[in-house]
This record gives structure tokens, C-alpha cells and sequence, in this order.
């Protein structure tokens, strides 16, 4: 039996990593493989780190997976087509980056607060990405230093990325250093661009912008993982229209939002929802303006269920 690492996932076929001589084989699983606790349309994802065993063909070594180690953690959310069904994402992950863009594609703040919500529960430390920093006119660099001001108030480390101009991609490339990190976003944002401009060598596939709906085309089609000649992994996804939040109890939920987290014990209620209840902090403080009204209103959308506002632009109304 050898124990590997899975770089890439095409739904029946896996590309696991030798540990010990680092050489890569086709996996796939035997039979009928679940993990117990979770509902996922994906047993296996990429980041696990799993046994497998080496059968010989005629043509090409490939191997079976046995077993899955115990995951120190994973990013997760709602399958699009099967609600009471999970997909994972990638796992064992030291960092995620959130890549965002203001248009072509448009990136709404409930979407951002979906993925900060997921990743905090799993204790995933988040980056948020501003991408295509070059293509902006001065009004709508102002919209981005907004955000970015939200989000850095809160405690996100937000930088501002163009793989055209090369802004800030030192900074992001040593932050990768020695970790593995996982890559988000809609189709369209630049993630593979972003890293052709880290490691030119990977030579991803990139596309352009349909112009027809300004959003993304699907280059990528399975996540995959890369190792980067300084140090660490990054994973590459296809890129995620909607984020539904998986498995969360509303009485946990303002645990996720750090700034509800810090102010919800000067509630009158201990169990305070941040509903109708009087005296409660949270609602204060979006009332002072302490706290975003766009953050109270991805809580809002999440604690009520409403897994349809994910491309919707809350500031229309």
C-alpha cells in the first residue's frame, strides 16, 4: 500500500502523488466508496491524502484508492443540482485566496460573504484578492479601496492583483511560499492567469470573457493542484457561480461573521438571532454604521435560507 496525495480529481479518475518517490499514477476507486458524515457527490477531493494500492495494465501503472486519511479540514458547499448533497471543494488546506472583480465579471458581496462564512467554519484563513486592478477607471478603484477597507476592517488581508501590469504578484507569491492554497472565484476573474503570472511555466489555459453575459468561460473543468518551484501547492478550480452554505445551525451562524462574533455578547439575549430581538449589539452597530449593511445582509439571506441571492446585487434595492 502507498500513500499519496490527490492532485487532481476528473469525477472517475484520480491523479495522486507518491509521497516517497514523488512519482504520479491514475487512481481510481474501488467500488463503492463513501465517508461516513458527509453526503458528498465527490468522495475523493483534491488535498486528500489517501492509500492506495498499484495494479499492473498492459499499457500504463494505475492504481486504486483504498482509504482516506483524516482530513484536517476542506472547503465545502451546496452540489448546484442535488441540494441535499455536498461537494468538496479541495481539503487540507493551510490558506484560501478569494478572487474578485468589481465587473467582467461582477462579484457581489454576498457571494464574498458566503466563502468568508464556509472558510471561518473551517478555520481556513482567507486572502481576499481584487484582480484586474489595471482595468479600472479612478471611480471604480474607489468602489474596490471601499471593499477592500469593509474587508481589511473586519481582519482580511485584501491586495489589489493585476497579472497584466504584475501588481502586487511578489506579494502574492510569497504568501504562497511553503503553503498550500486553495484559488476561488467566478469563471472569468483571472485565476488562471494570475497563476501563468505566478509560475509561467504551468502554461494554464485562459479565455476570454463571453461579452454576451460578461461572465466567465469554464477553462478550468476539475480542480487540480500544483507544486511551485519556491515552496507549496496551489489549487486551481473551476470557477463558482453560486456558493451555498452547507450544514450550519442559525444559532452558530454570527459565529462566522468575526465583527457579529466580538459585539454579540453586549446582546441582551445570549442566544440573540440579530433578528427582532430589542437590545441587541449587532443591530446597533449597522445602525451606527459600525457594521456594513451589506454583511447584515448576506446574514440575513443565510439565516433565512435563501439560497437564490447569490448573483443578486443588493445594492439595486
Amino acid at each position: 500500500m502507498k500513500e499519496g496525495i490527490v492532485y487532481k480529481s476528473t469525477g472517475s479518475w484520480y491523479l495522486v502523488k507518491e509521497k516517497e518517490e514523488e512519482n504520479f499514477y491514475k487512481c481510481r476507486i474501488k467500488g463503492k466508496f463513501r465517508i461516513k458524515g458527509i453526503k458528498s457527490t465527490n468522495p475523493v477531493a483534491v488535498g486528500d491524502l489517501v492509500l492506495f494500492q498499484l495494479e499492473a495494465n498492459k499499457e500504463e501503472e494505475t492504481g486504486v484508492i483504498q482509504d482516506i486519511k483524516p482530513r484536517e479540514n476542506y472547503i465545502v458547499r451546496k452540489s448546484v443540482n442535488l441540494s441535499k448533497q455536498t461537494h468538496i471543494i479541495a481539503s487540507n488546506l493551510d490558506q484560501a485566496f478569494l478572487m474578485v472583480t468589481l465587473n467582467n465579471p461582477p462579484t457581489f458581496t454576498s457571494f464574498i460573504d458566503r466563502f468568508l462564512v464556509t472558510a471561518q467554519a473551517y478555520q481556513i484563513p482567507t486572502t481576499i484578492l481584487f484582480n484586474k486592478i489595471d482595468a479600472y477607471t479612478e471611480d471604480e478603484k474607489d468602489e474596490i479601496r471601499h471593499l477592500a477597507l469593509l474587508y481589511r476592517e473586519i481582519g482580511y488581508t485584501c491586495i489589489g492583483t493585476s497579472a497584466v501590469s504584475g501588481k502586487n504578484i511578489e506579494k502574492v507569491k510569497e504568501l504562497l511560499k511553503d503553503k498550500t492554497t486553495l484559488l476561488a472565484g467566478h469563471s472569468g476573474v483571472g485565476k488562471s492567469t494570475l497563476i501563468n503570472a505566478i509560475e509561467p511555466s504551468l502554461d494554464l489555459k485562459t479565455a476570454q470573457i463571453s461579452n454576451q453575459h460578461l461572465q466567465g468561460q469554464h477553462t478550468t473543468t476539475f480542480a487540480e493542484m500544483f507544486d511551485l518551484p519556491e515552496g507549496g501547492q496551489i489549487i486551481d478550480t473551476p470557477g463558482i457561480k453560486g456558493f451555498g452554505v452547507v450544514d450550519m445551525e442559525k444559532e452558530e451562524l454570527d459565529h462566522y461573521f468575526p465583527e457579529f462574533f466580538a459585539r454579540k455578547k453586549d446582546c441582551k439575549f445570549h442566544n440573540c438571532l440579530h433578528l427582532e430581538e430589542p437590545k441587541c449589539a449587532v443591530k446597533d452597530a449597522v445602525e451606527e454604521g459600525d457594521i456594513a449593511w451589506s454583511r447584515y445582509k448576506s446574514y440575513l439571506q443565510l439565516i433565512q435560507g435563501e439560497d437564490e441571492n447569490y448573483r443578486v446585487d443588493i445594492y439595486k434595492n
